[in-house]
C-alpha cells in the first residue's frame, strides 16, 4: 500500500467532506459517504484503501468533536491536537474545525436522544427518520413500517429524530 496515496486520499476526502457538510441537510454519516463516492470515482483506491482512509477520517472528526468545546474556538482545537494550530494548513484547519463542529453538535443531539427512546429492528413504528446507534445512518418512513436492520453496517438499534 502507497501512504502517500493513502495520505492524499485523506485530504481528498476531507474536502470532499467539508463541501458535503457545508449543505446542513446531510448528517456526518452521509456526508462521509457522499465524499467517499466522490473519491472512489476518481481514484484508483481499492475499496479496502478507501475503507481505511475514511475509518480514519470518521475517527479523527468524531474525536475531535468530542475534545471540542461547546463554542467553536482556537484554544479548545489547539488542545486536542496538542500543538498550536497556526501550524495547520488553512484549508485543513478550516475544514477540519468546521466538521468537528458540525459533529459535535450531531453527537450533542444523539446523546439527548438516546436519553429518550431507542428502537430495535423488528419493531413496528409510524412515521418519522431514526438514527443507527452505531454508525449515525439516517432511515426514514413516510409510513407506519417495520424497522429493519441498519442498510450500511446491520446494526439493530437506532433512536428517532
Amino acid at each position: 500500500m502507497n501512504k502517500n496515496k493513502l495520505i492524499n486520499a485523506y485530504t481528498d476526502l476531507m474536502e470532499h467532506l467539508y463541501e458535503a457538510m457545508d449543505d446542513t441537510l446531510h448528517s456526518f454519516a452521509d456526508a462521509l459517504d457522499i465524499a467517499k463516492e466522490k473519491i472512489s470515482k476518481v481514484s484508483d483506491l481499492t475499496n479496502e484503501e478507501l475503507d481505511k482512509v475514511s475509518g480514519s477520517v470518521k475517527r479523527d472528526i468524531e474525536h475531535a468533536a468530542h475534545g471540542l468545546s461547546d463554542k467553536e474556538d482556537n484554544d479548545s482545537l489547539s488542545e486536542w491536537f496538542k500543538f498550536d494550530i497556526e501550524l495547520i494548513e488553512n484549508f485543513t484547519l478550516d475544514a477540519f474545525l468546521s466538521i468537528a463542529d458540525k459533529t459535535r453538535l450531531e453527537l450533542a443531539k444523539l446523546g439527548q436522544l438516546a436519553e429518550t427512546h431507542r428502537y430495535q429492528s423488528g419493531d413496528i413504528t409510524g412515521p418519522g427518520t431514526f438514527i443507527c446507534d452505531n454508525c449515525g445512518k439516517e432511515i426514514a418512513f413516510k409510513a407506519p413500517s417495520e424497522i429493519p436492520e441498519c442498510p450500511a453496517c446491520h446494526a439493530k438499534t437506532f433512536v428517532r429524530i
